[in-house]
């Protein structure tokens, strides 16, 4: 699929020219961020069954595991029903997909071909990587939405406040993600070494962020790795996003920090913070030449 947005006339020497203006290179790397961003829409409206199996395994997780569960877990234990506490997990789940399938695809790229006729656009490689992001930021953050159309199934109000708190909460969450994929998939060569250190990791994140059950139920090792887990900062924002709408609802069982509970802005700081400074290190990276 070609991007006509990124075939601007450039110089010979492949700089921006004698007569390029700041505010002209800046146009072109706006362009070049829609142009990929756009590409990552148009390969979401064509695939309408990869959508639903994204959210399969969530919603299956959803309604069998947690109606499972929920007549043996006590309300009390929990602050709230268990398909409840467990609706955040999945909505972490179902955006984590096609964030990290970001850098599944940067690596494709590159062995098709494709990449090497992007890096001929006269536009920095830093824009084309945040192209990628944004992308697969806001095709993640659309997954999210259709799974959050759910939230009434499990007792969740569809107050206007929680669900722009919970699609923030999403944003952030699907940024970190995509770009630790980046981050990790500018420095392999292989789409088979990238899926298998995600086969190694991903599921004791998923597992260590407070998803299924809270995190003070963990040995204390376990608790560390949860306390640097991003998916768990993820999970107790979203958790915490919907206690601050529902009042018979409490955020139990999340990051504890020498005992207490940080504030949801700090989390939300955490995750960004991590989000960016992995983006900056794939950008770093992915500007040295091959």
């Amino acid at each position: 699929m070609t991007t006509p947005a990124l075939r601007a006339p450039a110089a010979s020497d492949g700089t921006d020219g004698p007569g390029s203006a700041p505010s002209d290179r800046l146009r072109r790397e706006l362009r070049a961020v829609h142009a990929l961003v756009h590409r990552d829409l148009l390969r979401l409206a064509a695939q309408p069954a990869h959508a639903a199996l994204v959210l399969f395994q969530p919603v299956l997780y959803l309604f069998i595991l947690g109606g499972g569960l929920a007549a043996l877990i006590p309300d009390s234990s929990l602050g709230t029903g268990y398909q409840a506490y467990l609706f955040p997990g999945m909505l972490m789940m179902t955006v984590q997909a096609p964030a990290i399938m970001v850098g599944v695809r940067l690596i494709t790229d590159r062995q098709s071909g494709y990449l090497r006729e992007l890096l001929m656009a006269p536009v920095s490689r830093p824009a084309l990587l945040l192209g990628s992001c944004a992308g697969g930021t806001l095709v993640a953050t659309v997954q999210g939405a259709l799974l959050l159309c759910l939230a009434g199934t499990v007792g969740l109000p569809y107050d206007p406040v929680l669900i722009a708190l919970l699609l923030g909460g999403m944003v952030l969450a699907s940024f970190t993600i995509t770009a630790l994929s980046l981050a990790l998939a500018v420095s392999l060569n292989r789409p088979e070494v990238f899926h298998m250190l995600l086969g190694l990791v991903m599921m004791p994140l998923m597992f260590l962020s407070g998803g299924f059950f809270p995190l003070h139920n963990l040995p204390g090792w376990a608790r560390a790795l949860a306390d640097a887990n991003p998916l768990a900062y993820g999970v107790d924002l979203l958790r915490g996003c919907i206690a601050l709408r529902v009042p018979d609802q409490a955020a139990v069982g999340g990051i504890d920090w020498f005992g207490r509970q940080p504030p949801l802005l700090l989390e939300a700081g955490v995750l960004l913070a991590t989000g960016a400074a992995a983006l900056l290190w794939a950008a770093h990276r992915f500007s040295r030449p091959e």
